[in-house]
C-alpha cells in the first residue's frame, strides 16, 4: 500500500490517505499516519482492506486537487540519520577533507530535529544569516512500525512499517564549524520527506533500489542501496542496541556520492534552485530553495 498525508482546499487539516489508481482515497479511521503505524499489523491489514474497498472509479480526490504534506508532519522524536554509509560517499568526503579514507566499523548515527521535516513539494527556507553552504543528500528513509530493543538483525526488517524518500539537506559550514553533525543538519525545513510511504510488503528488498538527485534538472547523485556499508537490517540492529525504537521512528539511511561540498570546485545551493530527490519504487520530492534575510 502507498500511504500519504494530505489536505484539501475545503479542509486544511492534514489527514491520512491511500494512493490507489492515481486517486487519493480518504482514510476515515485512523486519521493520521502515526495513528495507523501505532495501531500495529492488525490495523495495517484492516486499513489496507478499507482503502481497497473504496477505490472504485471516481472515488477519492484527484492528485492535482490535494496539498501534499510530509507523511509524518511532526515526528515524535528526532529523525535518526546515518553518516558515511556508502563507500563512494565516504571516499569523496575523505578526498574533500584531505584525509585518508577510513571506513566506519560501526554505523555513524546522528539526528535531525523534528522541526526540519518539510513536505515533498514544500520550499526549503535558506536562512542566510545562519549558513552560506547549503548542500543536498538523497536518502532512503525507513519508518519503524513495531517497537523493539536489542533487535536481532535477522528479524530487523519485520519491525519496518514502510519506506519513504528523504533529502538530508545540510549546512556544511555549520557542520564544519561546530565539529559535529546535529546543528548543520537541523535548520528549519532541512528534511523534505515523502511523497508517500510504501509499506514494507509492497516495497520489497530495500537493498535493491536506485537513488538519485537532480538540481535544476542536472543529475548530481545516482547510486544504489546495494552499496550501503551497513544495510537497513544492520542499521536497525545497531541502533536498537540498548535503545528502544518505537512506532513512527524515522531512519534516514545514508547518501551515495555526488554531494556538493565534495565536488571540484564545491557546489552549494542558491536561491531558486530546485532539488528533485528520487528513490526507486517510492517517488520524487521536488523542493525549491528560498533565501530569507
Amino acid at each position: 500500500m502507498r500511504y500519504l498525508t494530505f489536505s484539501t482546499g475545503s479542509d486544511g487539516t492534514p489527514r491520512l490517505g491511500a494512493l490507489l489508481n492515481n486517486r487519493v482515497i480518504d482514510i476515515q479511521s485512523p486519521r493520521t499516519m502515526l495513528e495507523l503505524i501505532e495501531g500495529g499489523p492488525a490495523a495495517w491489514t484492516r486499513t489496507a482492506a478499507q482503502a481497497a474497498s473504496t477505490s472504485g472509479a471516481g472515488a477519492g480526490h484527484g492528485i492535482p486537487d490535494i496539498r501534499w504534506h510530509a507523511p509524518i508532519p511532526r515526528p515524535l522524536k528526532n529523525v535518526f540519520c546515518v553518516g558515511r554509509n556508502f563507500v563512494s560517499h565516504a571516499e569523496e568526503g575523505a578526498r574533500a577533507r584531505g584525509e585518508e579514507l577510513k571506513l566506519p566499523e560501526r554505523p555513524m548515527f546522528f539526528t535531525k530535529a523534528p522541526t526540519t521535516v518539510a513536505g515533498p513539494f514544500d520550499d526549503v527556507p535558506w536562512d542566510r544569516r545562519a549558513t552560506q553552504q547549503v548542500d543536498w543528500e538523497a536518502e532512503l528513509g525507513a519508518i519503524i512500525g513495531v517497537e523493539g530493543t536489542n533487535i536481532d538483525r535477522e528479524r530487523a526488517l519485520a519491525h519496518v512499517f514502510g519506506y519513504t524518500v528523504i533529502n538530508d539537506v545540510t549546512a556544511r559550514d555549520l557542520q564544519r564549524s561546530h565539529g559535529q553533525f546535529f546543528k548543520g543538519k537541523s535548520l528549519d525545513g532541512f528534511c523534505p520527506m515523502g511523497p508517500v510511504v510504501v509499506t514494507a510488503d509492497e516495497f520489497g528488498d530495500p537493498q535493491q533500489k536506485e537513488l538519485s538527485l537532480r538540481v535544476n534538472g542536472v543529475e548530481k547523485q545516482r547510486g544504489s542501496t546495494r552499496h550501503m556499508i551497513f544495510p537497513v537490517d544492520a542499521l536497525i540492529a545497531s541502533l536498537s542496541s540498548g535503545l528502544t525504537l518505537e512506532p513512527g521512528d524515522i531512519i534516514a539511511t545514508g547518501t551515495p556520492e555526488g554531494v556538493g561540498f565534495a565536488r571540484t570546485p564545491p557546489e552549494f545551493l542558491q536561491d531558486g534552485d530546485v532539488m528533485e530527490t528520487e528513490v526507486e519504487g517510492i517517488g520524487v520530492l521536488r523542493n525549491r530553495i528560498v533565501a530569507r534575510a
